[in-house]
């Protein structure tokens, strides 16, 4: 089984956390954190940042690691490095996702979420 090694962002602004909605793939319509994989050569921050410019037109500070989710998807392992982050500046515009929202600790259930990120919730409750 291939593995895909990802980084995703979990993005707070005070007591809500982003979430994003996937427009595309097995998964459509799943909630996830943004992100992406990591190209060759570059650190899980430098892919994050790099992955958040692209999907959102957004600049982020690159915080601690929470956990780093490993996988099985039917067709694919995957490593998923988690950061929790901040915008630099306010403002987000969405590039890939079909749609977005701020979630606080009593929404944070209330998308369905992807295996993998879900798993992230009682993590992401404990940091709210």
């Amino acid at each position: 089984m291939r593995t895909i090694e990802v980084v995703a962002a979990i993005i707070r602004r005070g007591d809500k956390i982003f979430a994003t909605q996937r427009g595309y793939g097995d998964f459509k319509d799943w909630w996830e954190f943004p992100g992406g994989k990591m190209e060759a050569g570059e650190t899980p921050k430098e892919a994050l940042v790099r992955e958040i410019k692209e999907e959102l037109s957004a600049d982020i500070q690159v915080g601690k690691l929470l956990h780093t989710v490993e996988w099985d998807y039917p067709q694919f392992h995957l490593t998923m490095h988690c950061f929790m982050c901040t915008l630099v500046h306010e403002g987000l515009h969405l590039n890939e996702h079909e749609a977005a929202k701020w979630l606080d600790i009593s929404s944070l259930h209330s998308v369905r979420w992807l295996p993998a990120d879900e798993i992230l919730l009682p993590m992401i409750e404990k940091e709210l």
